[in-house]
C-alpha cells in the first residue's frame, strides 16, 4: 500500500491531532502563537503521530488518549527543528523562512522552549509514569545527540560509531519512543512495545541516514532547502565519512571541506558534492538504509497481523526509497 494510501485511512484521526497541534500551540501572546505555528503551517509528514497511532491498534486504541502521546511527540519534534536551525544557522525548511531567518535567534529560541513546555502540559494528562519516565530519557537523550553534532562540526575524523550513536539519540529514538508510547498508552504488553520500540528505532536510524543521503544527491525542490547544507553548517554525515575514506576522493574532498570551513559555511559546495556522489560512500550509505529496514520489518515479526502490522511495514519501505 501506498503511504498516501496508509494516511488516507487514517486522515479521521489524522485531522483530529492536526487540529489539536494547531490548538495547542495558541497563545494569549500574538507573536507567539505566529511563531509557533509558522513551522506547523509548512506541514510534514506526522510520521511520528502515525507511527503512535498505528502502533496503538496493537492494545486498546483510544483517540483521546493516544492523541496526548501523538501530539507531545510531535511538539518536540518541532521544537527541535526550530532549535536546529538557530544552530545551523539555517534559512529555509520545507521551503518556507526558518522562524529564525523570519524573526531572530532569540525569537526562534524562545519558541523552541516555549513548544517543548506545551508538550510536556499535554502529556500530563496522562498517569502512567511509565509514560513519563520514557519520554524524560528521551529528551535527555536527544539534547545530548544535539551537543555531540555541536562538538563534531567540520570533525573529518569522527568516526562512524560516533555518527550512529549521535543519529540515534537525534532521530531514531523519538521514532522508536513513538512507536513504545502509542503501545504504552494503549495498554500493550512489554513484549509488544518493545517488539515496535526496535521497529521504530531502525527506522529512525534508516529515515536519518536517507536524510543525509538526500541532502547529497536531491534537488533544492525535493529537499526544501539548497542541497549540500549539511556540509554548508558542518555536519559531516554518513556517506561523508564513507566518502573519505574512498581512496579515490580523499584529498580533493578533505580538501573542498576545509575550504568550505575556512570561509565560515559560506563556501561553494558544488565540487564537494561531486567528489561525494562519485565516490563509494553513497552506496556504501544506501546499503546501511536498507539492512535497517530489514532489521525493522523482523522486528514486527511475532506480532498479530493486523492491518496496522501491514501499515507499519510498508511504511518501512517508504522510508527505505523516499525521495523528498
Amino acid at each position: 500500500m501506498r503511504l498516501l494510501d496508509i494516511y488516507a485511512k487514517m486522515k479521521g484521526d489524522l485531522e483530529v491531532i492536526e487540529e489539536r497541534l494547531a490548538h495547542s500551540v495558541s497563545s494569549d501572546h500574538a507573536l507567539l502563537t505566529e511563531t509557533s505555528t509558522h513551522l506547523l503551517k509548512a506541514g510534514g509528514k506526522r510520521i511520528r503521530p502515525v507511527f503512535v497511532l498505528l502502533s496503538g491498534k496493537f492494545g486498546q486504541y483510544d483517540l483521546a488518549t493516544l492523541e496526548r502521546i501523538a501530539v507531545p511527540l510531535e511538539l518536540i519534534h518541532m521544537a527541535s527543528l526550530v532549535h536546529d536551525d538557530v544552530i545551523d544557522d539555517a534559512a529555509t525548511r520545507r521551503g518556507q523562512l526558518t522562524v529564525k531567518a523570519k524573526w531572530d535567534n532569540r525569537i526562534a529560541m524562545y519558541t523552541g522552549d516555549y513548544i517543548h513546555g506545551k508538550a510536556l502540559t499535554i502529556v500530563t494528562e496522562l498517569p502512567n509514569p511509565l509514560i513519563h519516565q520514557i519520554l524524560a530519557k528521551a529528551m535527555v537523550q536527544m539534547c545530548i545527540g544535539e551537543m555531540e553534532q555541536i562538538r563534531d562540526f567540520f570533525n573529518t575524523e569522527q568516526t562512524i560509531r560516533n555518527y550512529l550513536l549521535r543519529i540515534r539519540r537525534k532521530t531514531a529514538l523519538l521514532l522508536a519512543i513513538s512507536c513504545q508510547l502509542g503501545a504504552v498508552a494503549a495498554g500493550a504488553d512489554a513484549a509488544t512495545y518493545n517488539r515496535l520500540y526496535r521497529f521504530g528505532y531502525n527506522v529512525g536510524m534508516a529515515f536519518q541516514i536517507g536524510d543525509d543521503l538526500l541532502d547529497l544527491l536531491g534537488t533544492e525542490k525535493q529537499i526544501g532547502k539548497p542541497p549540500g547544507s549539511d556540509i554548508r553548517q558542518g555536519n559531516i554525515t554518513l556517506p561523508v565519512l564513507l566518502a573519505l575514506k574512498d581512496p579515490n576522493v580523499k584529498d580533493a574532498l578533505l580538501t573542498e571541506i576545509h575550504h568550505i570551513h575556512a570561509e565560515g559555511g559560506a563556501g561553494d559546495t558544488r565540487a564537494a558534492l561531486k567528489l561525494i556522489r562519485k565516490s563509494e560512500g553513497i552506496k556504501v550509505a544506501e546499503q546501511m538504509v536498507s539492512r535497517y529496514i530489514s532489521k525493522a520489518i523482523q522486528a514486527l515479526e511475532g506480532l498479530p497481523a493486523i492491518t496496522a502490522k501491514k501499515n507499519l511495514t510498508d511504511i518501512a519501505h517508504f522510508v527505505a526509497k523516499r525521495n523528498y
